[in-house]
């Protein structure tokens, strides 16, 4: 998954700031620190978890990594109704891997939908799943020039409600660059294909592009693993936009639109039939041949049996 952050750091600015949301024990900040090389992220690496624990794990992992103390500021608290960086955003670079559906307050606390975080897309995640929630969180906190990579469940792109009001939100603001869907059994803890939304604000295309990568992976045991060959696949036609049979569309906003605003891979990338042809005719033909053959055996049979 670490390699995934480069659709992050395309076109970035590497003099900005870096920042994980739900940093966990630093692991996408410190590869995003190895990927752009920490001398030029000049503004620093911040992060906040929720976890104490991991919290102060992330901080050693910082100093074991020789990042030194003026370059990350990692907080701890719950991002989504205690975010501790406001004074430090908007951010260039924001890569996260979210907790999966879990639930927060949402509309139990009146005041979230009068944060700014939230606000705009006038309506709340669901109090039983906060993926939207995060997502909402990134792009608010997101620079102009700036790439959000997130990785996400996938019923985050097709379920209705109030999801559905987000993410017509999000494509009629023209803010999702990419859904990238991912293989199953890729992650650790989890054997779900996820995908990465691709978020930016600065957008030449009012559309959006879908890739189906659930076939880039190898099998390891029971496992898929993405190599640094299936890896730049993938971000070759992301960075090209690049529409390919089975696998890349390039989607207006205004078709996605018509399909009520699903995001969901498969709905605009059409699965390859890998399934045998058959030529009907000459089908048909064996057929014949063959009840032909049957009738033959057939008055064979009753001679002998007449002979009987």
């Amino acid at each position: 998954m670490h390699k995934f952050i480069k659709l992050a750091f395309y076109n970035c600015i590497k003099d900005g700031k870096n920042i994980d949301p739900a940093c966990g024990s630093g692991s996408l900040l410190l590869q995003s620190a190895k990927i752009l090389g920490r001398d030029n992220v000049r503004q620093g690496f911040f992060g906040q978890e929720i976890n104490i624990t991991t919290y102060n794990l992330c901080r050693i992992n910082m100093f074991l990594h020789d990042v030194g103390y003026d370059k990350f500021d990692i907080a701890h608290g719950d991002t989504l109704t205690d975010p501790q960086h406001w004074d430090d955003e908007p951010f260039e670079v924001i890569v996260s891997n979210p907790p999966y559906s879990i639930k927060w307050a949402g509309d139990g606390d009146p005041i979230l939908i009068n944060d700014s975080r939230f606000s705009s897309a006038g309506v709340l995640a669901p109090k039983s799943r906060a993926d939207l929630a995060f997502i909402m969180h990134s792009l608010a906190w997101l620079s102009a020039n700036g790439t959000a990579s997130i990785v996400c469940f996938p019923g985050v792109l097709y379920r209705g409600g109030a999801e559905q009001k987000i993410r017509k939100y999000l494509i009629d603001n023209n803010y999702i660059d990419a859904i990238i869907q991912l293989s199953d059994n890729l992650f650790f803890g989890t054997s779900i294909a996820t995908c990465i939304m691709v978020l930016r604000k600065s957008k030449s295309q009012n559309s959006t592009l879908f890739i189906d990568a659930s076939k880039e992976a190898i099998k390891v045991t029971n496992n898929n693993k993405l190599t640094d060959n299936n890896i730049e696949r993938i971000l070759n036609i992301y960075k090209d936009k690049e529409e390919i049979q089975y696998m890349s569309k390039l989607v207006t906003n205004d078709e996605i639109s018509e399909e009520d605003y699903n995001l969901s891979v498969s709905t605009y990338v059409e699965i390859e039939d890998t399934r045998e042809k058959i030529d009907i005719k000459v089908l048909n033909k064996e057929i014949e041949e063959i009840v032909k053959r049957q009738d033959v055996l057939r008055k064979e049979i009753d001679k002998i049996i007449g002979n009987l």
